[in-house]
């Protein structure tokens, strides 16, 4: 089965800093790039868990001793960490996004380059569907979704759009989707817009910021003291809930200081203020890798 080619590969295996030997994790093993890297760089005594939720990765698993791959949301990380016996680790490393597997399979539903019946859905054990948000959540509900996790500027016209839509007809799949909100498109936009719009809804329909701010929360407790928190996000949401994090020790930026003015509550040091982006070269050979940012920080 084809999968993408890992975004920031070396830099993410580097970051891990494997050297140090122990237990790492892979939280979205995917086609399995970063776990085959991670793998050659430990040694071997050292063990690899990873984590997917999808079950088309689970063809690309590892014949190696030393891997485990876990079908399930890394939200669940430090429960299913806890019933192998395996933390505290030496690193954590999540690829956030959709990978290009599922962007490129039709019937998953989560590009606007094909129609499809609006699945979305990373894990097909889950009920809820982007066509079953579209027709039965309430009006205030889709504005909600579209506005903060699409940043959708006119996401009040485009829930309106939609409710109005689906009372006269049920939406049966993106084509009457797009029909229905055509007019609501941006001018010279519309690719970018209708992309905004799809995003909101698979954040959604697969919960991923409250993933996220599981992962990055029991990473904490996960992580061994010098451990390595290695995250790489594809849009501004994601990377300001693990800069937040990283800075203030909680994913929604909040600033506690004790008497002294002195932060409270922090886990992790940044080894980097600024996120690294992929060269010029990895972005002109793979432009699906443009808005990775990948942001490293120790266990302290």
């Amino acid at each position: 089965m084809s999968y993408h080619e890992p975004v920031m590969l070396r830099e993410c295996v580097e970051a891990l800093n494997c050297n140090q030997g122990g237990v790492y994790v892979d939280a979205t093993f995917g086609g399995g790039g970063h776990s085959k890297a991670i793998l050659q760089a430990l040694g071997p005594n050292d063990k690899l868990v990873a984590f997917d939720r999808d079950e088309d990765a689970l063809s690309n698993t590892i014949n190696d001793s030393r891997f485990t791959l876990i079908r399930d949301n890394f939200i669940n990380m430090e429960q299913r960490l806890g019933q192998i016996g395996v933390t505290p680790v030496s690193g954590i490393l999540a690829d956030l996004g959709v990978s290009s597997h599922q962007f490129d399979e039709s019937t998953r539903g989560f590009t606007i380059r094909f129609e499809h019946d609006l699945d979305m859905r990373m894990d097909n054990r889950n009920d809820l569907t982007a066509l079953q948000v579209l027709n039965t959540y309430p009006e205030r509900e889709l504005v909600r979704i579209f506005s903060t996790y699409g940043e959708v500027r006119n996401s009040k016209t485009l829930a309106s759009a939609i409710v109005k839509a689906r009372t006269v007809q049920p939406f049966r799949g993106s084509e009457d989707f797009k029909r229905a909100i055509n007019g609501l498109t941006p001018p010279r936009e519309a690719n970018s817009w209708l992309a905004q719009v799809y995003q909101a809804l698979r954040i959604e329909v697969n919960s991923e910021l409250e993933s996220l701010k599981g992962l990055l929360e029991q990473s904490t407790r996960v992580l061994a003291k010098g451990g390595r928190l290695v995250i790489m996000s594809y849009h501004s949401l994601e990377d300001r809930m693990v800069k937040n994090m990283i800075n203030n020790g909680n994913v929604d930026g909040i600033d506690h200081r004790d008497v002294f003015g002195n932060k409270e509550g922090l886990c992790f040091e940044a080894l980097s203020k600024r996120a690294t982006q992929p060269s010029e070269e990895e972005i002109k050979s793979n432009p699906r890798s443009r808005s990775a940012r990948l942001r490293v920080a120790v266990k302290v």
